[in-house]
């Protein structure tokens, strides 16, 4: 039986009708602020729905089972199409080509946060809060919501959490029903936002800058309403509660889960994958510390301290909001950061990046091999958290980690030979994109206005590949995919 497209219409349609709402605060606040563009937003909101509706009527009551392939591949249409419908926001109030607009568009809901725009001081309260509602909705995956209302269209989810869920572990639930599981992490997203939020606004923020950061925290994110990023509000107090939020979204939500169900932070720690990430982050940041103390007199120990623990936090998480500009810092610290990125943080977080699980896993499986060369007829057992992992993980360890090299490698020489900027930049761009982290080095450091439009289409795929785990994509290409 081949590819079902009734139930891909079907679906995916309904995915727009869910995601159009969107538009409603951006139409609120630009009647509020009377910027002159509500009519921008309230046009965009009513041809997102109804294209939703027009696709998703004439299929209403055919009722058929979601199967692996269908769930990838609307996975995979529903976030391309929302990235193409998302940018004419930007062409519309911006008047930015629509390349730009796609790349800005696909680097909001990717949570990479790289951007084309500048002066984002003088922009519309309106255009901004869009910006900041995009990467919270893409931080946990637009998909998850509609995974939590599924069962009103008789479909089952699982199939597209399989397809959404970013890490290695993706069987795992947190609940008996994957519907309960997605609605569990949606209560907690909300509730860890308004928590942020809550800090930001306390420590000095203006209300709609607390919002619009703890929105873009929460989801690794990183667009600002500033040029500046997080260095605008020059406060220590923010400073901090981003770091510590900015770590909340690079752990595992559902080990959040854990935490507030029992009622204890003891979970943290007994979760193998959030104690390595905890403990490479500690790391990292006395690494870098002592690196900066060492090469560089201009800050005392503790701002160089501060500055160390922020920007390895940004990274890690792939969030990417600024304090000290890393691009300048000394000798090998920068192309440190940009490596440091490809680790990312747990999977099952907002994080980008190949998740701590598989690059543990990964090295472990290199010792297994060194121990198998000096006793060849030994018999190790490779463990993780206590628990023997099987062949089958290994190998889809191994396979996850050779395509993303190959790909990773692939679109850098691709961005060389159609694009005239140079290795640095080639490089940053496509690690920054595929990692979804946002700032990189060379040309890339503060935005990517400099490359051309080609350029920009080719870190924009990287974005997608990046955030659904490139095997998501590439299967689409393997001829089995559309076969019986």
């Amino acid at each position: 039986m081949g590819i079902n497209l009734t139930i891909i219409y079907r679906v995916t349609g309904f995915l727009f009708m869910v995601f159009s709402p969107v538009l409603v605060l951006p139409i609120v606040i630009s009647l509020w602020n009377q910027d002159g563009l509500s009519h921008y937003f309230i046009l965009s909101f009513i041809v997102q729905f109804s294209i939703g509706l027009l696709i998703w009527y004439p299929y209403r009551n055919q009722k058929y089972s979601l199967r692996r392939r269908e769930g990838f591949l609307v996975v995979v249409v529903f976030w391309i199409l929302l990235s193409l419908l998302g940018a004419s926001i930007f062409v519309f109030v911006l008047n930015l080509s629509y390349v730009d607009a796609i790349f800005e568009s696909v680097s909001g809901l990717t949570t990479t946060g790289a951007t084309v725009i500048t002066g984002l001081d003088n922009l519309p309260a309106s255009i901004l809060f869009y910006r900041q509602e995009l990467q919270w909705f893409g931080g946990m995956g637009l998909i998850m919501l509609a995974v939590a209302i599924m069962p009103m269209l008789g479909i089952g989810g699982m199939k597209m959490y399989l397809a959404e869920t970013p890490g290695p572990m993706k069987e795992e639930k947190m609940t008996p029903r994957i519907v309960n599981s997605a609605k569990l992490l949606w209560v907690i997203y909300l509730g860890l936002t308004i928590l942020c939020a809550l800090a930001y606004w306390l420590a000095g923020m203006s209300p709609f800058d607390a919002i619009s950061h703890s929105m873009s925290t929460l989801s690794t994110g990183g667009f600002s309403t500033h040029d500046d990023s997080i260095g605008y509000f020059n406060s220590t107090a923010i400073d901090y509660i981003a770091i510590v939020f900015m770590l909340v979204g690079g752990i595992n939500f559902s080990v959040h889960f854990l935490v507030l169900q029992n009622r204890s932070l003891k979970y943290y720690w007994q979760n193998t994958e959030v104690k390595i990430f905890l403990l490479f982050v500690l790391f990292m940041v006395f690494f870098v510390t002592l690196s900066l103390h060492l090469t560089s007199h201009q800050s005392t120990f503790f701002e160089e301290l501060k500055n160390a623990a922020f920007e390895i936090v940004s990274v890690v998480t792939s969030t990417g909001f600024g304090l000290a500009d890393f691009s300048v810092w000394p000798l090998y610290l920068p192309v440190l950061m940009i490596f440091i990125s490809f680790v990312g943080g747990c999977g099952g977080s907002t994080a980008g990046g190949m998740k701590v699980m598989r690059v543990s896993m990964l090295i472990k499986l290199v010792w297994h091999e060194i121990k198998k060369l000096i006793h060849p007829h030994g018999v190790f057992i490779i463990k993780f958290g206590g628990y023997q992992v099987s062949r089958n993980i290994q190998q889809n360890i191994l396979g996850f980690f050779s395509i993303y090299a190959i790909t990773f490698v692939f679109l850098m020489f691709l961005m060389m030979m159609v694009t005239d900027v140079d290795q640095i930049t080639a490089f940053s761009a496509i690690a920054t994109s595929m990692n979804n982290l946002g700032p990189g080095l060379g040309e890339v450091t503060q935005n990517f206005n400099s490359i051309s439009s080609v350029g920009k289409m080719i870190a924009a795929s990287a974005m997608l590949l990046g955030r659904l785990e490139v095997f998501s994509i590439l299967v689409l290409f393997h001829p089995l995919f559309w076969r019986t």
